[in-house]
């Protein structure tokens, strides 16, 4: 697993980045599609429908000037204003910018790009005779905007073509226009790729997590075995010992290796129960027996209990019970396991002439239980995990710590039963201090 696991992510983290790569390919090249797409239409679409309409109506039209004409016995024209008189009209005097706009508007919505902004301009010999408001302003910016030139001609045949007309084209923002048409698609390629890099996510952190809880398991198997190898050994040594007849007939020898027996055995049983209450906690299949229960009678109790423990390493337990009110509706048996754990472990987790101090106050709302231990402290790392199931933590020169690493996840999980809350601060080498809060909504007042 160690070695498969870093190929994985390698692995997948190359995937994910070629996915990515190819992605981003894929919407640069289809916006350069689009573009080149969008600027056909205009060009071999809009501007050539509009400007053969425009030529063919023009074709139709009469000059307005030769309509003046009227011939006369008094004036006769020459031939220069003759033929100035017969020249086709030019487009602007046929068709006003109102109806060129429209003309537009139409080839536009022809080639599906009828929400397209543009400027336009009729020029004619250099000099613009129709235009749209924002056509100066729209034809300055050549980097934003798109332009287009059309030119305008009779046909062939005609001997009267002398003039150059052309219509202009601007569309401001072109690539805006682009990107808009390709809306859902760049969405649907982002969401996507961001549901790819989610699955990574996913795929990592479970990856993480089994081979966490490997490894927990792993650790697990290993402290059970110690666990009950030790008074395995221990019942069977005492065993051996009661088999010897010297040891038989004297009735002092075999209640003390008897009570080795039954002692090892009630040590066994509490390993096996504590497995079970985890595994109920874990299925949240706990049932709390609330009853009232004096906090300060439980804590004085299980200090009674830890005493020749504590004298063992010169240590002691100091008490401060100043909470006016103690009596809160509580399951006892898993209230006292509580407490119990928590001095457990500070007396595991200490060195020599442990100093355990538990205090109780009142707040308006909560009461407030402190227990505080001179050990050997925690890092900020163990304190994060310390209510992690199965988590032990580096007991650095501390060797003789024993367990399953289920104490304080037992811990919390009884507190939160309780509608509880503890909180850990700790200095390494100075010691550690568990601070609980438990409300008095079930409080028996």
């Amino acid at each position: 697993m160690k070695k498969v696991f870093p190929i994985i992510i390698v692995l997948i983290t190359l995937s994910l980045i070629g996915i990515i790569y190819i992605q981003i390919n894929w919407m640069l090249t289809m916006v350069e599609n689009k573009q080149q797409e969008f600027v056909n239409k205009v060009t071999f679409g809009v501007m050539t429908d509009v400007g053969q309409e425009l030529m063919q109506q023009k074709s139709f039209s009469p000059n307005p000037n030769s309509l003046r004409l009227r011939p006369s016995p008094l004036f006769k024209p020459s031939e220069q204003f003759m033929l100035e008189m017969m020249k086709p009209p030019t487009v602007a005097q046929i068709f006003t910018q109102a109806q060129i706009e429209d003309k537009f508007k139409n080839a536009f919505k022809k080639y599906g790009l009828a929400d397209t902004k543009f400027e336009f301009a009729l020029i004619s010999n250099m000099d613009i005779e129709r235009m749209s408001k924002g056509y100066v302003k729209a034809v300055e910016d050549s980097i934003h905007n798109l332009r287009f030139v059309q030119l305008l001609q009779l046909p062939s045949d005609n001997s009267f073509s002398d003039s150059e007309e052309a219509l202009a084209l601007v569309v401001p923002n072109y690539k805006n226009i682009v990107i808009k048409q390709m809306y859902w698609k760049f969405a649907g390629a982002i969401f996507f790729t961001f549901m790819i890099i989610f699955a990574f996510y996913i795929t990592v952190r479970t990856l993480v997590t089994q081979k966490k809880l490997s490894e927990i398991k792993n650790d697990f198997i290993n402290n059970m075995t110690h666990e009950f190898k030790t008074p395995l050994a221990t019942i069977s040594l005492a065993v051996d010992a009661l088999r010897n007849e010297k040891v038989a007939q004297d009735k002092q020898k075999s209640a003390y290796f008897s009570s080795i027996i039954k002692e090892e055995n009630k040590r066994m049983n509490k390993q096996v129960e504590t497995i079970l209450q985890a595994a109920l906690l874990d299925r949240q299949e706990l049932q709390l027996n609330l009853q009232p229960v004096h906090v300060h009678q439980v804590i004085q109790d299980v200090a009674d209990n830890f005493n020749l423990q504590l004298q063992d390493k010169n240590g002691r337990a100091e008490l401060q019970l100043n909470a006016k009110n103690d009596l809160l509706d509580l399951d006892e048996m898993h209230f006292t396991n509580l407490i119990s754990n928590l001095v457990d472990n500070a007396i595991k987790y200490s060195k020599d002439n442990p100093i355990i101090k538990i205090t109780t106050h009142n707040t308006k709302k909560n009461l407030v239980i402190r227990l505080e231990d001179n050990g050997i402290g925690m890092s900020k790392e163990t304190q994060r995990r310390i209510f992690e199931k199965f988590y032990r933590a580096h007991t650095g020169n501390v060797h003789n710590v024993k367990g399953f690493g289920l104490g304080l996840s037992y811990v919390k999980s009884i507190v939160d039963a309780h509608l509880g809350r503890i909180r850990v601060e700790s200095t390494v080498g100075k010691g550690t201090v568990f601070t609980m809060e438990f409300p008095f909504l079930h409080a028996a007042v």
